[in-house]
């Protein structure tokens, strides 16, 4: 498994833009029943990979999420982004947090897993508290509805206090 994160401020611009691109690759496994297991493990699995909702797993993906982040006041930051997901390959599954497959899916239909819209503001209260509100449209592909899944929303408020 493999991502990187890159992007770039117009910072002599108002409300500073920042245009941004995350992707991400994690393995599945090619050949199931052949003695190898080739899928990614990411030991620790963590939805916040993506987002706060954490839909998806780190397992067997392909993961490009175009964003846009701008600061309208100094401390409030609102991103706006869209994740768009594959399978790394089919004859694997679809994984979900925090590493489970989804039944039906190992060897079934298309790559396509689904692309998801958020929404996330970040704010600083002061100097040890922040917080942050996000919301997370994910419109799962017609591999996912086949075997059961449907399309979800997610809200979030976080709080963080450091001394």
């Amino acid at each position: 498994g493999a991502g990187a994160r890159a992007g770039y401020t117009f910072a002599d611009v108002a409300w500073q833009p920042r245009i941004g691109l995350q992707v991400d690759g994690a393995s599945g496994d090619r050949h199931p029943g052949d003695g190898r297991i080739e899928t990614f493990n990411p030991l620790f699995p963590n939805g916040y990979y993506f987002t706060l909702a954490g839909f998806t797993g780190y397992t067997n993906l392909v993961h490009v999420k175009p964003s846009l982040t701008v600061k309208p006041m100094a401390d409030l930051s609102v991103m706006a982004a869209m994740g768009l997901q594959w399978r790394a390959t089919t004859a694997d599954a679809i994984y979900v947090q925090p590493n489970v497959a989804v039944a039906g899916t190992a060897g079934q239909g298309s790559p396509w897993s689904g692309v998801y819209a958020q929404l996330r503001a970040d704010y600083r209260f002061n100097a040890n508290l922040t917080g942050a509100f996000e919301a997370v449209h994910y419109q799962i592909g017609d591999t996912l509805r086949r075997a059961g899944g449907h399309d979800s929303d997610y809200i979030g408020i976080e709080l963080k206090y450091a001394l």
